[in-house]
């Protein structure tokens, strides 16, 4: 569902989302649950984690740590997470896409339900330490998202550096949506037109609104 990064101190981040949100590039370690081992790392501390907010630390809830969650729409998400399963031996998922779908939609799978765990970090959005991104707006705007995270961090920069960062996460998202090693389209917005059926997208836009409707979260679908 998403991504949030969160510390102990000011001196942590902490990235979680829900799996396959596109966070790892961002982070170098996954803790969960927390531990002492945190608190041994030198800083600046960056931590990634798919645990719901409800299971983060206190210091998170009390804005001692700063917090950066990256949503992902939820048809390019399942998708995403449907070819992860397919592609690890020690997870062996050899059921269909529709069989794998329909256990995300009834909140079936690891990590809990996607629903849930969105809605619970977009409920925070508005905290002054929690940053709430989106995967597709990365993909429409990078530069722009780039100057969010660094003004949101603290960060000093030049231009040079900026334009320097964008150009090489350019490079990074190019690998991962054309290497030939990996599921064609991986990391593309959009993807999930590949794979679904008319029943299937109709059935998932049912869902989606009967545990959406009351949240103003959007998401764009195509780019």
């Amino acid at each position: 569902v998403g991504v949030s990064f969160a510390v102990s101190r000011l001196s942590h981040i902490l990235g979680t989302s829900h799996p396959k949100c596109g966070v790892p590039p961002l982070a170098h370690c996954d803790i969960s649950p927390f531990s002492s081992y945190c608190t041994e790392l030198t800083s600046p501390r960056l931590i990634k984690s798919h645990l719901p907010y409800r299971f983060l630390p206190s210091d998170l809830h009390n804005g001692n740590s700063k917090v950066i969650y990256m949503a992902r729409n939820p048809k390019d998400l399942v998708v995403s997470y449907y070819q992860f399963h397919r592609s690890l031996r020690t997870m062996s998922y050899r059921g269909t896409f529709q069989e794998f779908c329909r256990r995300f939609m009834n909140d079936k799978l690891g990590y809990g339900s996607w629903f849930e765990h969105v809605q619970e970090f977009w409920e925070h959005h508005m905290d002054a330490n929690v940053l709430f991104l989106k995967y597709e707006d990365m993909h429409k705007d990078l530069a722009t998202m780039v100057e969010q995270l660094v003004r949101f961090l603290g960060v000093s920069y030049d231009k040079a550096q900026l334009e320097s960062m964008v150009e090489h996460c350019h490079q990074l998202i190019d690998q991962c949506c054309n290497a030939e090693a990996l599921p064609v389209g991986r990391g593309r917005v959009g993807l999930w037109k590949d794979i679904f059926t008319v029943s299937m997208n109709e059935k998932f836009d049912l869902v989606y609104k009967q545990k959406m409707g009351k949240c103003d979260l959007t998401f764009d679908f195509y780019l």
